[in-house]
């Protein structure tokens, strides 16, 4: 099956279409119609496929999930309102392989159909709703009151919508986080939310204009208890994925969940600023697409690029590292990362920070890391100052997303999270 193939072939870091090569190749040589599959989440990349000759027909899968009325939308010319699958994996595909339901990560009704109405109701009672934050959960939360019918205000602190999708979004090959804030922005605008960027919100205002409060003020980073931790080759993955900090050459990443993953990708490649070039794709995984080798494998295999940082990742637990990726995916990053000659430390315990760099031990073993920076990738905290004011006040409020819990950075549940806060107003 595709899964045990050393290439891959269909999660995110995949191109869209990038196997057409191999479907031009069949339609060339039957006389039957051929029907093409796999990375085709656009109408806009169907049409080219079938309109160039390489296919007759398109299949989808995933993208029915993210978004059962794809087919509709096209026909009716609202194509910019496609939920568009991403290609991530995460609730659908490594759900099954997980022996779970499968669902979806941007459209959290999907499998859940007997559970939610296709369309909400339009309520008879519609209220005044104020959402604080216009991260995943809070986008979600806002676009489902309002088509339910309620008058919805959603306030966020910084001058762009997408919460942490904006950190998703430029991670090499996770460019399809784009498409979600495309989506997000789109419903925004198609139900008329008063969207006010750039705005913190007062507890008393709050309370004195709505019927209905839900914040969704995300996640900061948590700062683990550390000697040195104030050093000035300390950053945070925030602090660096946002371009407020640069890493040097040698780095030290501390914490290999999926953040600390996306960011040795991200210093091992830079950001991504565009689409996966499918050339580059193909080249970097070592596949012959003249198909005259065995298996369409080039002899020369995989060819990766070199590394821009020296990376050394470290976790306290004495696992193996990213053992919390998803089952498709994981794979794929830590292919990259030991082609990129990155270092992986488990069952580390950090003992202080100074100018000689990141002291650990081993077992007990005392130990030295060299770095020019160290990047903390150590969990987040939940963004509570808010809703901890509101609750004090006894203002009414919903607190959902990384605000009430924070994990890794979980959009599956943030959205979830925000459109049943909305269908219980």
């Amino acid at each position: 099956g595709w899964h045990e193939a050393r290439i891959p072939t269909i999660a995110y870091m995949v191109p869209r279409a990038a196997w057409r090569f191999a479907i031009r190749n069949i339609t060339e040589n039957v006389g039957i119609p051929v029907i093409a599959s796999n990375r085709i989440n656009t109408p806009e990349v169907a049409e080219d496929i079938i309109a160039s000759g390489d296919a007759q027909m398109v299949s989808m899968a995933r993208p029915m999930l993210a978004d059962p009325h794809f087919a509709l939308k096209v026909t009716e010319g609202r194509a910019n309102e496609i939920n568009t699958c991403i290609g991530c994996n995460q609730a659908c595909l490594d759900f099954i392989f997980t022996d779970r339901v499968t669902s979806c990560l941007v459209n959290p009704k999907a499998a859940r159909e007997l559970e939610f109405e296709s369309a909400p109701s339009v309520t008879d009672t519609p209220k005044k709703v104020a959402v604080v934050g216009a991260g995943p959960a809070g986008l979600s939360a806002a676009c489902t009151a309002a088509e339910r019918g309620h008058d919805v205000t959603l306030y966020e602190a910084s001058n762009e919508i997408g919460g942490q999708l904006n950190l998703a979004k430029i991670i090499p090959d996770k460019t399809e986080f784009y498409e979600m804030i495309r989506y997000f922005d789109s419903q925004l605008d198609k139900f008329g939310i008063d969207t006010r960027l750039n705005t913190k919100v007062e507890p008393d205002s709050l309370a004195d204009h709505y019927d209905a409060i839900i914040i969704a003020t995300g996640i900061v980073p948590r700062v683990p208890d550390i000697p040195g931790i104030d050093h000035a080759s300390v950053i945070t993955y925030l602090d660096l994925l946002t371009g407020k900090a640069q890493a040097g050459k040698k780095v030290a990443i501390l914490g290999a969940g999926g953040i600390g993953f996306d960011v040795a990708v991200l210093l091992a490649h830079g950001k991504g600023d565009c689409a996966p070039n499918t050339e580059e794709f193909l080249r970097k995984w070592g596949v012959d697409t003249t198909m005259t080798e065995h298996g369409s494998l080039a002899k020369s295999g995989p060819v990766f690029p070199a590394p821009a940082h020296e990376i050394t990742m470290l976790q306290r637990k004495p696992k193996a590292l990213g053992r919390s990726l998803g089952l498709t995916s994981g794979w794929v990053l830590r292919s990259e990362l030991d082609a990129a000659g990155m270092t992986a430390i488990p069952g580390a315990t950090y003992l202080k920070i100074d100018d000689a760099g990141l002291h650990y031990s081993i077992d007990g073993e005392e130990k030295l890391l060299a770095v020019d920076t160290i990047v903390l990738c150590t969990g987040q905290e939940p963004n509570s100052e808010l809703a901890a004011t509101m609750q004090a006040a006894q203002i009414n409020c919903q607190v959902i997303g990384g605000a009430a819990e924070a994990k890794e950075l979980d959009a599956l549940a943030a959205i979830s999270q925000g459109m049943e806060a909305a269908l219980s107003i």
